[in-house]
């Protein structure tokens, strides 16, 4: 019998259950959350992906792909990047991102370095134009972005020591990519990055569909920012890369320490639809997901709702 595989509301025969999949949200949305820190995203300078944080970054799984920001000051050296990473540790941290580099070179040097210190999960995000470039290193899961064609996939997924694959995918390619994606072999975890348009007019999918989650702390903590401490490539702590102007802590003069006190980061992490007051009385609010990043950026407010097609 063929295996079966479960897409939103698709049932897609011939799927390998060795993969894993996330759509349209990143893939720790459904793990249920504890309260205490889980995972660093830590930005390595500015980046050189194709979203500028000018011009919008209309991205489902943003945070943890390659984009362009604006350094507000000198980037991180390789000092303050350890010291953060040391800090991290302490926390007891486990899980670890590394993304929006401008280098190849430092960004091998931060992934063999956080091997060392002790980190077991270690992510970091290679533009796929760069693959050529990398040295594997031990311990450390390589996920390449690219944008989506069955072709570039299939080359990629063919990389022996990649891990995953990032993929950007426009509404117009949405329904191609979910019948095709499930099909690719191997064991590569694969991250649906789906583009949103600037208006929810223009949107040509089902959001609810999309957003589906199954998370058993949603009640309490936020399905996405609940644990997570993201450190821009300039040394601004921030409860997501995406939402720049909810500075917590600066790295650079303190590190991480003492960041776990902060209540504007835990506000985040606990910041579920009950409290988002168009969403509180929703009754699909405990299996929606949504990206908080991505309703500022439409709507210039935390609580926005752009992207609801419920919402009156």
């Amino acid at each position: 019998m063929a295996e079966v595989v479960r897409i939103g509301d698709r049932a897609i025969e011939g799927v390998n259950w060795g993969t894993r999949f996330a759509i349209g949200k990143p893939p720790w949305s459904s793990v249920p959350h504890t309260g205490k820190a889980e995972r660093l995203i830590l930005q390595l300078g500015a980046g050189k992906g194709k979203f500028s944080e000018t011009q919008g970054i209309p991205r489902s799984i943003g945070c943890i792909g390659n984009n362009r920001f604006v350094l507000r000051r000198e980037k991180l050296s390789r000092d303050e990047i350890e010291r953060i990473l040391l800090d991290f540790k302490r926390m007891k941290g486990e899980e670890l991102w590394l993304t929006n580099y401008d280098d190849v070179d430092e960004l091998l040097w931060a992934a063999k370095r956080a091997v060392e210190i002790g980190f077991e999960r270690v992510n970091a995000v290679v533009l796929r134009e760069d693959l050529e470039k990398v040295k594997p290193v031990p311990g450390v899961r390589f996920i390449a972005e690219l944008e989506y064609s069955r072709e570039d996939v299939v080359r990629t997924v063919g990389i022996e020591w990649v891990s995953g694959i990032l993929v950007m995918v426009n509404q117009e390619n949405l329904n191609d990519a979910m019948e095709f994606l499930p099909r690719v072999g191997g064991d590569v975890e694969v991250y649906i990055d789906v583009l949103y348009p600037k208006s929810a007019r223009f949107l040509s999918f089902n959001v609810i569909e999309l957003r589906r989650i199954m998370n058993p702390t949603v009640e309490r903590y936020n399905d996405c920012l609940a644990g997570t401490i993201a450190v821009s490539g300039d040394g601004y702590v921030t409860p997501c890369p995406l939402l720049r102007n909810y500075v917590v802590q600066d790295a650079r003069e303190n590190g991480l320490k003492g960041v776990l006190r902060k209540k504007r980061l835990k506000s985040f992490w606990t910041l579920t639809k009950d409290k988002i007051e168009t969403c509180s009385g929703c009754p699909f609010r405990y299996v929606c997901h949504d990206c908080r990043a991505l309703e500022y950026q439409a709507t210039g407010e935390i609580e926005g709702i752009e992207y609801c097609p419920i919402a009156d």
